[in-house]
This record gives structure tokens, C-alpha cells and sequence, in this order.
């Protein structure tokens, strides 16, 4: 490029700035991009003439960009905004404060508190205490009775500091999160031109007027006017919902609009809208922004009622997909229709595949109905406490001392029953383990806050816990398990394989200029070898590796490919074909002089060989190529190349002579034929050396790596024998991706799980595969019902179309080097480094969240079983527990906050992948852990009751027990309280290890937190004993008592010794808890509840489950009077089905957790099925295939509701995996015309409906 005419621009710029006004306002930018296609373009010729002049009015050249000076940055974001949207306002610490504080717990405690201040205010007159009865006198002291309102104080104290920690943590939580997201936002980097140099900048950088190169792959980071541009093709799915690609030509529409996806092609944009002004933008601030909460409410309602119609109408969108006519065409001509459609269905796709819908994760799920199992169970322990404390006092007050109730003795009265309730509540606190959510929580972030150090950048929480169950990655091979840095080292040219880089004297000159010219205008434009960054080092390669091994190799034989772009640059090219996953092949068009084109192509050898007709020999000429030279080539030199692991390309190139006319550039089967072939190159691009330990520790962690890619089978095979991925001696399988396709597909060219399932689980290598194929692997294996556990499936992938796969994944795995955008959106976990590596840190850190909570909870739970049964029995007996609601506070702090940071922040070992994984119905709580919860459990029982009942013997102190109301604390229940904490905080120590391991002190110095928690809360017992006084109803100790205290805390790791040397297997009865929710255990009218729920509840499901079945029985009540009329005819159909309600009796369910709904029952529908999405068959030898992916819809589809089925023909849905419905993150346009039929008023859901 001239270098005159830059700085006339330059110059120019300058000159204009001083006017400081542009040539167009914000606003006619805004209406210009609202407009598409003709129109656009109408409206650009009419208002500037042509984009050439929409540049000079932005001030920018469409060659060299801005000039990239500072301060005319800064005027353009004041006058047009700066790229950023910005995000919505964090809560502030006190709105946390008053969300903790709605715990319903807590606002027990509080009002009990407040009460008991009251009261303990109130003075009888003197002479009237000793008619109120035994239990009221006995206040010697007159400042002790003033000091009644400290206990009062102290529980709202306490309460302060419950809702304190817990709103801290909830805040610096979502610090974190906006942390990450915003170092996410930071790594984003965009390709512009400035000052006729291109650079990368972060996209908030991006400013109106630059010239922005947009290639295959990138999420447009603003709205943009084409300049120029080569076969582009863009997914503007996520703004308009239509999934297929629009193409995007200067001359037809050359309007590009941020948030979309370029799937082909490349070419440079002139920014015209940045930020909140463009499309996305503009979206954006109209969900967030300018809406009162009701408007919101109202959306939400109206959202709810077209989801409804959407599932009536699921069945009947979807476009037909032509796979055979791909097939036969070679899929040259062929858009990549699966790929567009699976994109607008994978959202839809991602609710049908995990329970039904996004779960809170499968943890969340366990813990969250673990609690209110236990906080259930404390209500009734509460309770009971209660009213036994009630009906003693009464009966002692009333009947064994006879006495009248008199009015001047009703407050102190009241002030027992406060006193009660206190203590009942606080058996409440102690039971429910509020710590349990708070114990997830931290765990994760701190989980994802280290991984961050291990090259993993989490982008959804709780892929980080499902990591740990993964039990099959399906890797790429490129950069992943290799290094991503492609070099040239072997060529097949001029009839001579040369097993290095051949010396350019070698080769004929006529073939050396037409190989250089070929990789030169045939190697994207963004595409460079940079000179090294230090001295001695490699060249840095940018852009596609593939292409960089190519223009290495024209170095290698000493030619300068960047003066040959200089002289062709790339407005000059006459037609590019971009590379795609359907053609494997990139063809790029020069015009000649003379009026002839000329087309060099490069691409998979043995794909771009069948397109040769000729081929250039040793003296530079053409000789006919035929198809027996061409199976010759395959065996002597392809093969031999691919069996060393390299990548074969080949280079041709074909000439249209002028005298034929311009030929039809859009029939790509004709262009892309009568090749001559110039040179077939072998790349090679090697492990990573880490790799192969990798993969052997994932083997050994019982988790299976398969290896997907593009590649030749030979070099797949090659590679992944390095790898380890293939072990000699193994029975494997090693297909490419039409043999695949030929063995799950069935004569109607459908894919069959069956099929699938007798190929996946020898499945090592796929080859050859296109995204769709790995699609369909990841889908089939998630589906398949052949193991007793669901697989959990991690994928890796880093091109634009493996967006489906990586959605359709347990956990996408994107690139973070060479991922494209579109990939990154669509995963769960971005590796910062690309390498192979750092997916088993996440398998580490995933097991380890999971150890983490379950150890927890036997720390927990352990506590909760004691507490409760002491206050419990200690009230009932002594009519007053031995651990007051301060002390319980204070211990219920210790086991839920501190424990939760304590253990869940235990560093993984390598030890955790030693296991195998567990699976998604394993227990939180195995038998191991119940042995140690009860066995340390009847310890501390034991100890405790031992010094309730004979404390003030063995110490010799005065007893506790009877005390009267407001009496001074006593030496007797402080030992009491002492000891059970100082249990506590050994037992702590016991609960690190869950698998019945003897040396619980392994590795305890790894985790500073853990031993600064476990000292400072020894620390603070100390302080609370010996000076918390009355608020903490405790007596200073002397030192022999505190030795006894420990002593007896210590004894409880000595017993856990103990415990630990009973084997589990002998002990029967126990009991594992702690199970996930099956999906058969959701019945489907609550289904229809949920589906409108971001996520499911169990906490909410458990407690509105009273309800639902109340309606249900009705329900199924009407329902099966009318079904029994259907079933008249053929009652032997209903043979072998078990009972119909079991299905949906959680009660049923949970007495017989050993049977599985899916072996024994014939397909009926069964009446619950309201959705007919859940009616797919959930069994092996089904009639009919389960989801299969391409079924055409029926021409007619008519919507039959769900309850009118006929009884003799199962239901086979389609869940057409084509739906034009595109479910995007921003809904704007509605989903096509909504005709679906409304619930017919017969149908379970309708009545349900009403009567709820």
C-alpha cells in the first residue's frame, strides 16, 4: 500500500476534527441499522451515495482504518458512546442484609427475643411471687433478676451476627462472580485496522468509524456496513430467530449487526453503532432497563402462556432435512442444515436433556432436599419440645401444687412459656442446617476462584461440581491434545516424495511460482508468520495453524509470500470460497489479465484428489490423473504420511480459459472439478508432552477419552496411540464419519439409539467427523440407558460449528487460545490454555467439591443429632435445656458458617483420581459416613448425658439441674457446654476424611483455612466461657475442668479409630440418604408447574408437593374413569405395568428405591403424561427409536392432545431437533405464528389448571 495516500488521510482527519462535528448524528446511524437488505442499501445511496462516502463522512478509510490518535478516539465515544453495555447494579450489602434476614428461622428468634426483653422488664410486687408457685420463686439476688434481659439481648446479638456472616458471604460471592465476568469481557480482543496496521483490541475499545475485519467464527462485536467481503455468511439467529444464514453481500445486504455469529467467510465492516446503540444493545436496555417491576410481571405472565402454546406447537415447526441429497451431492452445494437448526433448538434441546429442566445443579438438588428432610424432622423435634415443657409446667403448676391462677402472675406465667418457646425455637435453629447451601456456595467459588490458577476460566457454576461425575471426555485433537504449531515436513511435488523439506532447486520453477502464488492468495489475509518475539525462538504464528504451516513452508523455499499479497491485496481477489466443515476444501479466484480466472483450491487430500484430473510432473507440465494413479498416490504416499501421524493436504489449482465466458460461479459441484494438482504436503503437528499422563490419570479415574476429529483415520489413529488414547491389546473401535453414519442409521437413513449403543462403548477415535457427528455421539451416549448410570459426557471444542455439541455436553470445554467466540459462548469452561491437561485439574476440583460437602454434612449432621437429642431429652427430663439458645447459637455458628469454610476448602489430592467417578443417583451420604455420623453421635450422647445426670458427682459441684427461672448460670451446665463444643471441634477433625481412612491428620497444613478456623474458634470458646457470663449463661472454669473438657473432646478422634475399624459391610441396617430426584419421581402435571421455572426448587417442590397431590388425586380420579372406558376393549395391554400411580407416588417410590420404572413397562402412554414431550420411551427394546434426531415432520401435522391417545399405538414423538423457534437469551421477535391448540378442557393439565 502506498504509504502518500495514508497520510493524506491522516492529514485530512486532522484537518476535520477540527469542526468537530461528523458527517452523520448518532441518530441516523441508529434508524440506518434498524433497516435490512434493498432497503439499506436505498437508503445509503440516498443519503451518502455509497458506503465508499458513509466512510469519508465517519472520517475513516475503508484501507487503512482510523488513524488510532487518542484524542480522536475519545471525541468519537463522546459523540456516538463507547462499546460497553453496561451491566446491571450489584445488590448492596444492606439488601443482602434484609434478604438474609427473611429467614424464617430467624424472624422466629427474633420475635421470641423482643417478647422476652419485654417481659423480663416487668416487676411483680414483692409480696406476690410466692402465690405464682415453686418454680417462679428462688431469685435471691435483686441485680440478678435485673439481669433477665440479657439472654433476650444476647439472641438478637447472635442473630445480628448470623445475618451479618451470611450476608458477607453473599456478597463477596457475587464480588467474585463479576470478577470473572468481567475478566472475561477483558480477553475478548476484536481485529481492526488502524493506521493501515491491524491490530487486536479489546472489544469495549471498538469505536464508530473503525475498520473492523470480521473472519469465520467471530460474535460481531457492534453493528457495522460491509466494505468488503468474501462469501460471507452470518447466523443472525439470535436476533431475528430465523436459523438460517444470511448471506452478506456489499451489493445485496451488506448491514452487520452485533451479537451475531459469522459462520462462513470473511471480510472487513465499517463500525456505524457501538454499546447501547447497537442492535443488541438496544435489546439489551430494553430488558433491563425503563420498566417497572409490574410491567415485568406482566411479561413474564405473557412469556408463560406462549411457552405453553410453543410446547402445544413443538411438533409441528421444524424444516425437513435433506441428509440423503447432502449424501449424494458430497455436500459440496449443501448449506450445513443440521447444524443452523440444531442451533435454534439446543436450548430447547438442553431442557429436554437433563432432568426436565435446568437443574440447580445435581448437587443442589440432593442437599437442598436433604434439608428440608432434616429441617422437617427439626420442626417435629421443635415441636414436641414445646408442648412437653407446656404440659409439665401446667400439670406441675396447676395440679401438683394445686394452685389458682392469679392475674398478677400471668406475666411471670408468660415469661416461662416465652422461656420455652425460646428453647423450642432453638431446637429448630440447631436442626435445620442452614449451612448446607452456604457449604455449596463456597466450595464452588472457591473452587472456581483456584481453578482459575489451573487454566480453567468457570463460566457456570455448577459445571465445576458436574465435572467430578464426568465419565467420558470427547476431546478434539488439534491444540488440545496436540500443540497447535503446524509445520510442513514432508511434500509429494513434481512426482518425487520427499521425506523433508525439499530444496527449491529442486522443483520446477513454472511449479514453484504456481505453488507460492497458491499458498499466498489462498491462505486467509489474517493469516501471518510473525518474526519471533525473542531472539532464538519460534516464529509466531497468527491465525489458522493450518494455513501457517503453508506460508511456512513458501519460506522454507525461499520465497516472500507477503510481496505477492502486497500485490494482489485482498479487495482484488475475484471470488474466495471460505473453508466450512461441508466443502473441507478453500478455493480463492484471481482474474487474469487476459480476461481468463485462474483458482487455486487446498484441502483434505483424499477429498481434493477425487477432484484432480491432471497432475504437474517433474519438468513442470500437466499429465492426465487418473483414478488408478490416484489410488496408487493414496497408498505410496498418503497413507504412509497419515500412519505417521501428519495431516495431509493438497494443493491444485484449475484454469477458465476467456474464451468460454465467465463461468457459473454458485454451481460449486462444476467449479470444484478438473483440478490439476500441484503438491500434496504432510503436516505435522505433535503432542503435547503432558498429554499422555493426562489421559492415563483419567483412565485410572475410571473416565473414558475419545477422540473426535476432523482429521484422516491414519493420522487420528496415529495420534491417538501417542496419546495413550488407544492401548495396545484393547478391544476399540476406530471409525470416520461415514462408516459412523452407515452403522447408526437405519434403512430410512434415521439414527437409531439402539444403534448407537452397540458402537459407543468401544468407540475410541471418530475421524473424518463433521460437528453434526459429534453432535449426534455426544447426544447418543447421554441418552443411552445401556449402563446402570447415565453417562456424564465433557466435550472440548473450539470451532464455530461445534457450538451444538458443546451445549448439547454435561460440560462444554472451549478453547481459550483458538476457540472462536461462538464456542466460548456455548460452553461451560474455558480453558485459558488449550491444553488437555487442565480438564483432569477440573475432574480434581469437581470430586473435591463433592468430598467437600459430604464432609460437611457428617460434621454437620453429627452435630444437628446431638444438639437436638440433648435439648430434647434434657428439657423433657429437667423441664429446661441444658444448652441455652445463646450457646446453641454460638454452635450452630461454629458447624455452619465456620464449618462450611473449613471443609470446603480442603485442596484436592491426587488420591481423588484413584476413584471412580460417582454417579448422578450416588447418595450424599454413603454408608461409611452414616456408620461415623452415629457412631461419633452415641459418643457424645453418651458424655453428655453421663455430666448432665452425674456431672455435679464426678466434679463435685452443685447441680445444674431445676434451677428456677433467672437463676444464675452454674459451673455444672457450663462444663456441660464446654465439653460439647470442645466434641465438636475433634470431631471436626474426623469429619476430613469420608472414605473410612484412618489418618485423619493427612495433609491438614495444606489447608491454612482449616487450621485457623478450627484454633480461633478454640480461641473464642475460651473467651466465652471464661467471660461471656450471663449472656452466655456460662461460670469461669478452672483449669482442672478445661483439661477434663478437652480431654473428653480429644477421646472423640481416639473413637473414631474405633469406628473406623468396624467394617460398613457387616453393619446392615444402615441407611445411605441424601439421593438426587429422579426424573420419574417429578410427576409430569408438576412437570407443566416447573416448566416455566428457571430452575426446579426441591426445597419448594417438597413443601407445595401437599398441594399438588390433593389436586393430582381428583385428577386422576376423573382421568381414569374415563380411561377404563378406553381400556374395555384390551385390558391384557395393562399386563406387567405396575399399579398406574405408582409411577407418580413419591410415597411408593421412596419404600421401594431398588425398582426402576424403565425395565419393566410395555410402552403405554400412561394418563399422567400430560406433555406428549415426555412420552418417548424411556426403554431398550422400544418399538419405536428414541429422540431420532432427523425425522421429518409428518406434511400434516395435526396436534392431537396428549390424553386422547389410542391406546394400541405408542406415542413416538419427534422431538425434531429442527424447530425454526430459535430460543435465544433475548426474546424480541416471536417464535412464527403461535396455532397451538389451547388445553383441551378434558386434559388432566386443564383441570389441574382450574382447580389451582
Amino acid at each position: 500500500m502506498a504509504n502518500n495516500s495514508y497520510s493524506g488521510v491522516k492529514n485530512s482527519l486532522v484537518e476535520a476534527n477540527h469542526d468537530g462535528e461528523f458527517g452523520c448524528t448518532l441518530k441516523e446511524l441508529r434508524s440506518l441499522m434498524e433497516l435490512r437488505g434493498a432497503e439499506a442499501i436505498g437508503k445509503i445511496g440516498e443519503s451518502y451515495g455509497d458506503t465508499q462516502a458513509l466512510c469519508s463522512r465517519l472520517k475513516t478509510s475503508p484501507t487503512d482504518g482510523l488513524s488510532g490518535q487518542p484524542a480522536d478516539i475519545e471525541k468519537r465515544k463522546t459523540a456516538f458512546g463507547k462499546n460497553l453495555i453496561p451491566p446491571k447494579k450489584p445488590k448492596t450489602f444492606l439488601q443482602l442484609v434484609w434478604e438474609a434476614l427473611q429467614d424464617v428461622t430467624l424472624i422466629i428468634l427474633e420475635v421470641a427475643a423482643v417478647i422476652s426483653l419485654a417481659l423480663s422488664f416487668y416487676r411483680p410486687p414483692e409480696g406476690e411471687r410466692e402465690h405464682c408457685g415453686k418454680a417462679a420463686g428462688g431469685v435471691e439476688d435483686e441485680n440478678e433478676s435485673e439481669a433477665g434481659w440479657i439472654e433476650g439481648a444476647a439472641i438478637l446479638l447472635s442473630v445480628i451476627c448470623v445475618v451479618l456472616v451470611t450476608a458477607f458471604n453473599d456478597w463477596s460471592k457475587d464480588k467474585q462472580f463479576r470478577g470473572l465476568q468481567s475478566r472475561i469481557e477483558q480477553e475478548q480482543k476484536f481485529t481492526v485496522v488502524r493506521g493501515g496496521q491491524v491490530i487486536q483490541i479489546p472489544v469495549a475499545e471498538i469505536v464508530v468509524g473503525d475498520v473492523a475485519q470480521v473472519k469465520y467464527g467471530d460474535l460481531l462485536p457492534a453493528d457495522g456496513v460491509l466494505i468488503q467481503g468474501n462469501d460471507l455468511k452470518i447466523d443472525e439467529s439470535s436476533l431475528t430467530g430465523e436459523s438460517d444464514h444470511v448471506k452478506k453481500t456489499q451489493e445485496k445486504d451488506p448491514m452487520l449487526l452485533s451479537g451475531t455469529h459469522v459462520m462462513e467467510g470473511s471480510g472487513k465492516m465499517v463500525v456505524t453503532a457501538v454499546g447501547v446503540n447497537s442492535q443488541t444493545g438496544i435489546i439489551f436496555t430494553l430488558l433491563g432497563g425503563g420498566e417497572d417491576e409490574d410491567e415485568d410481571e406482566e411479561e413474564k405472565k405473557k412469556e408463560k402462556e406462549e411457552k405453553k402454546k410453543q410446547r402445544k406447537n413443538k411438533k409441528q415447526d421444524g424444516s425437513v432435512e435433506n441428509r440423503k441429497k447432502a449424501k449424494a451431492q458430497d455436500g459440496a452445494a449443501m448449506e450445513m442444515q443440521p447444524l443452523n437448526s440444531d442451533e435454534g433448538t439446543d436450548a430447547e434441546e438442553k431442557k429436554k436433556a437433563n432432568l426436565p429442566k435446568k437443574e440447580k445443579s445435581v448437587l443442589q438438588g440432593k442437599l437442598t432436599k436433604l434439608a428440608v428432610q432434616i429441617g422437617k424432622a427439626g420442626l417435629l423435634m421443635s415441636a414436641i419440645t414445646v408442648i412437653i415443657l407446656v404440659v409439665l409446667f401446667v400439670a406441675d403448676t396447676f395440679w401438683v401444687q394445686n394452685l389458682p391462677w392469679i392475674r398478677e402472675c400471668t406475666p411471670i406465667y408468660i415469661q416461662f412459656f416465652v422461656k420455652f418457646f425460646i428453647i423450642g425455637v432453638t431446637v429448630l435453629v440447631v436442626a435445620v442446617p442452614e449451612g448446607l447451601p452456604l457449604a455449596v456456595t463456597i466450595s464452588l467459588a472457591y473452587s472456581v476462584k483456584k481453578m482459575m490458577n489451573d487454566n480453567n476460566l468457570v463460566r457456570h457454576l455448577d459445571a465445576c461440581e458436574t465435572m467430578g461425575n464426568a465419565t467420558a471426555i470427547c476431546s478434539d485433537k488439534t491444540g488440545t491434545l496436540t500443540m497447535n504449531r503446524m509445520t510442513v515436513v514432508q511434500a509429494y511435488v513434481a512426482e518425487k516424495h520427499h521425506k523433508k523439506v525439499p530444496e527449491p532447486e529442486s522443483i520446477p520453477s513454472s511449479t514453484l511460482d504456481t505453488l507460492i502464488l497458491g499458498i499466498a492468495v489462498n491462505c486467509a489475509y489474517t493469516t501471518n508468520i510473525m518474526p519471533p518475539e525473542k531472539e532464538g525462538g519460534l516464529p509466531r504464528q497468527l491465525g489458522n495453524k493450518t494455513e501457517c504451516a503453508l506460508l511456512g513452508f513458501s519460506k522454507d523455499l525461499k520465497r516472500d509470500y507477503q510481496a505477492i499479497r502486497n500485490e494482489i491485496p485482498e479487495e482484488k481477489l475475484y471470488k474466495v470460497y471460505t473453508f466450512n466443515s461441508v466443502r473441507k476444501s478453500m478455493s480463492t479466484v484471481l482474474k487474469m489479465a487476459d480476461g481468463s480466472f485462474r483458482m487455486f483450491s487446498k484441502g483434505a487430500s483424499e477429498i481434493l484428489l477425487k477432484k484432480c484430473y491432471k497432475i504437474l510432473t517433474a519438468n513442470g507440465e500437466p499429465k492426465v490423473f487418473r483414478p488408478r494413479d490416484r489410488d496408487d498416490m493414496v497408498k505410496k504416499v498418503i497413507e504412509p504420511m497419515a500412519s505417521e501421524g501428519l495431516r495431509t493436504i493438497c494443493l491444485a489449482y484449475r484454469d477458465f480459459p476467456a474464451s468460454d465466458g465467465e463461468p457459473d460461479w454458485d454451481n460449486e459441484n462444476d467449479i470444484l472439478s478438473g483440478l490439476t494438482c500441484i503438491c500434496v504436503v504432510g503436516i505435522e503437528d505433535p503432542v503435547r508432552p503432558e498429554v499422555p499422563d493426562a489421559i492415563r490419570k483419567c483412565q485410572h479415574a475410571g473416565i473414558t477419552v475419545r477422540m473426535v476429529t476432523g482429521d484422516n483415520i491414519n493420522t487420528a489413529r496415529a495420534i491417538a496411540s501417542k496419546c495413550g488414547i488407544l492401548q495396545p491389546g484393547d478391544d476399540f473401535l476406530c471409525l470416520d464419519g461415514k462408516e459412523f453414519n452407515r452403522r447408526i442409521r437405519n434403512e430410512r437413513g434415521e439414527i437409531e439409539q439402539e444403534r448407537i449403543d452397540k458402537i459407543w462403548p468401544k468407540l475410541r477415535v471418530l475421524a473424518r467427523s463433521s460437528p453434526t457427528d459429534k453432535h449426534t455421539l455426544v447426544k447418543g451416549i447421554i441418552d443411552s440407558t445401556i449402563a446402570e448410570q447415565r453417562q456424564v459426557v465433557a466435550v472440548t471444542g473450539d470451532g464455530t460449528n461445534d457450538g451444538p455439541a458443546l451445549k448439547k455436553a454435561d460440560v462444554g470445554f472451549a478453547m481459550g487460545i483458538a476457540g472462536t467466540d461462538v464456542a466460548k459462548e456455548a460452553s461451560d469452561i474455558i480453558l485459558t490454555d488449550d491444553n488437555f491437561s487442565s480438564i483432569v485439574k477440573a475432574v480434581m476440583w469437581g470430586r473435591n467439591v463433592y468430598d467437600s460437602i459430604s464432609k460437611f454434612l457428617q460434621f454437620q449432621l453429627t452435630v444437628n443429632v446431638v444438639a437436638v437429642i440433648v435439648a430434647f431429652t434434657g428439657a423433657c427430663i429437667t423441664q429446661d435445656s441444658p444448652l441455652k439458645a445463646v450457646q446453641m447459637l454460638w454452635v450452630n455458628l461454629i458447624m455452619d458458617t465456620f464449618a462450611s469454610l473449613a471443609l470446603a476448602t480442603e485442596p484436592p489430592t491426587e488420591s481423588l483420581l484413584l476413584r471412580k467417578p460417582y454417579g448422578r443417583n450416588k447418595p450424599l451420604i454413603s454408608r461409611t459416613m452414616m456408620k461415623n455420623i452415629l457412631g461419633q453421635a452415641v459418643y457424645q450422647l453418651i458424655i453428655i448425658f453421663t455430666l448432665l445426670f452425674a456431672g455435679e458427682k464426678l466434679f463435685d459441684i452443685d447441680s445444674g439441674r431445676n434451677a428456677p427461672l433467672h437463676a444464675p448460670p452454674s459451673e455444672h451446665y457450663t462444663v456441660v457446654f464446654n465439653t460439647f463444643v470442645m466434641m465438636q471441634l475433634f470431631n471436626e477433625i474426623n469429619a476430613r476424611k469420608i472414605h473410612g481412612e484412618r489418618n485423619v491428620f493427612e495433609g491438614i497444613f495444606n489447608n491454612l483455612i482449616f487450621c485457623s478456623i478450627v484454633f480461633g474458634t478454640f480461641v473464642i470458646q475460651i473467651v466465652i466461657v471464661q467471660f461471656g457470663g450471663k449472656p452466655f449463661s456460662c461460670v469461669a472454669l478452672t483449669i482442672d475442668q478445661w483439661l477434663w473438657c478437652t480431654f473428653l473432646g480429644f477421646s472423640s478422634l481416639l473413637w473414631g479409630q474405633v469406628i473406623s475399624s468396624i467394617p460398613t459391610s457387616r453393619l446392615k441396617f444402615l441407611k445411605t440418604a441424601g439421593h438426587g430426584t429422579q426424573k420419574d419421581e417429578i410427576p409430569d402435571e408438576e412437570l407443566e408447574e416447573l416448566e416455566d421455572v428457571d430452575e426446579i426448587d426441591h426445597a419448594e417442590r417438597e413443601l407445595r408437593r401437599g398441594q399438588i397431590l390433593w389436586f393430582r388425586g381428583l385428577n386422576r380420579i376423573q382421568t381414569q374413569i374415563r380411561v377404563v372406558n378406553a381400556f374395555r376393549s384390551s385390558i391384557s395391554l395393562y399386563e406387567g405395568l405396575e399399579k398406574p400411580e405408582s409411577r407418580t407416588s413419591i410415597h411408593n417410590f421412596m419404600t421401594h428405591p431398588e425398582f426402576r420404572i424403565e425395565d419393566s413397562e410395555p410402552h403405554i402412554p400412561l394418563i399422567d403424561d400430560t406433555d406428549a414431550e415426555d412420552d418417548a420411551p424411556t426403554k431398550r427394546n422400544s418399538a419405536s427409536p428414541r429422540n431420532t434426531t432427523p425425522t421429518p415432520p409428518s406434511p400434516s401435522p395435526s396436534p392431537s392432545p396428549a390424553t386422547t391417545v389410542a391406546p394400541s399405538t405408542p406415542v413416538s414423538p419427534s422431538p425434531n431437533q429442527n424447530n425454526n423457534a430459535v430460543e435465544s437469551s433475548n426474546h424480541l421477535v416471536p417464535d412464527g405464528p403461535k396455532s397451538g391448540t389451547p388445553s383441551t378442557p378434558g386434559s388432566p393439565l386443564h383441570s389441574l389448571e382450574t382447580s389451582l
